[in-house]
Parts: C-alpha cells; sequence; structure tokens
C-alpha cells in the first residue's frame, strides 16, 4: 500500500491541492493523511468558496501523533500542495515548527519523496537558495506552471496539467494528456 502525506499551505492555489485529492481518491490501495496549514483553510474558503471538506484524515497542524511525524511509519511520498515560500524556507533550513515541517523533515532524513509544488511569484534570490537548498537535500521543487500542449478549455484542465505532473512524481497512474498524444485519448481517468 503507497503511503502519501499531503500538505496544505496558504499560498494562494487551492485549487490544486482539490484536483490533487480528487485523483487520489480515484486509486486504490492507498493511505493518505492530510494536514494543512494555520491559513490554508481560510484561502481554502476564499479560492473555492466552500470549507475544505476532504476525503481523508485530516490532522491538525499540531498533532505531532500523527503517523508520518516519525519515520516508522514509512510513508513513502510527501506533497506540499500548494506549498508556501515561507514552508519551503523553513524547511530548507530545519526549522520543524509544525505537523508539516516535521513530517516533512522526517520525509528528507529517510531518504523518501518530498515535493513541493510552490506557486508564489516572482522568486526573488532567497526563495531561489532555499529552492537550491531543499533540492540538495533531496527534495524535488514542482512550480505550478501549468502547460498548454493539451489545449485546455477550463481552468480545471489547466490545473490539471500541473497535478498530473505531481501525481506521475508520485508514482499514481492516470490516464493524462502526453506529449504526441491526441487529447481525446486523455480523458483524465485513471488507467
Amino acid at each position: 500500500m503507497k503511503k502519501i502525506v499531503v500538505a496544505i499551505t496558504g499560498a494562494s492555489g487551492s485549487i490544486y491541492a482539490q484536483r490533487f485529492l480528487h485523483y487520489l481518491t480515484q486509486v486504490s490501495d492507498i493511505e493518505v493523511g492530510v494536514v494543512m496549514s494555520k491559513n490554508a483553510p481560510d484561502v481554502w474558503q476564499h479560492e473555492l468558496d466552500e470549507v475544505a471538506n476532504l476525503p481523508f484524515p485530516i490532522y491538525d497542524r499540531t498533532d505531532y501523533r500523527a503517523p508520518f511525524a516519525s519515520g516508522s511509519a514509512r510513508y513513502e511520498h510527501m506533497i506540499i500542495i500548494p506549498c508556501s515560500m515561507g514552508t519551503l524556507g523553513r524547511i530548507a533550513h530545519g526549522f520543524s515548527d509544525d505537523l508539516i515541517t516535521r513530517a516533512a523533515d522526517v520525509i528528507l532524513k529517510e531518504r523518501r519523496q518530498l515535493i513541493c509544488v510552490v506557486r508564489d511569484t516572482p522568486f526573488n534570490l532567497i526563495h531561489i537558495e532555499n529552492m537550491q537548498k531543499l533540492t540538495m537535500a533531496g527534495g524535488m521543487i514542482l512550480p505550478a506552471i501549468p502547460s498548454f500542449y493539451s489545449k485546455p478549455k477550463s481552468i480545471e484542465e489547466v490545473v490539471d496539467t500541473v497535478v498530473h505532473r505531481a501525481l506521475d512524481q508520485i508514482g499514481v497512474s492516470i490516464k493524462s494528456y502526453r506529449w504526441g498524444e491526441s487529447k481525446e485519448n486523455a480523458n483524465g481517468k485513471q488507467h
């Protein structure tokens, strides 16, 4: 069973987390734990006009008894979607001041997969240096930069160009547009 931590910060881009979790609900044999930063629920409500009613267990950001707060729980993947630059900076410099940063620290120390879907733009030199530091520590920076060669027709389709990349990185197989294929072959359903 694949074990995944999904962290949602207060960076703009709640729709990325919403779509990511939507696709995870279509996958069997996974265990997902979710943690939201202090500001994430407010940003979610503001951007999506709904309360974050998530389909997986949600752990409080101060709950260090959450299973993924320890390497012994063997969570293989952690994705922070969207990832604020403040969260990225704290992780890059080893500040474990909440469950998100503690879980990221655990994932890195266990040499497992940490993906940060950074959303802020433009990047300043501090952001770039923190992204480099996190990459050198074994993390992955996956900017929320959509692609357009699939000719997306809706906001969801634009968002999915990023979300599908993130799902690919953690080995979750869904049917999506692939370079060289027709769009009709990529209707977003799981294989």
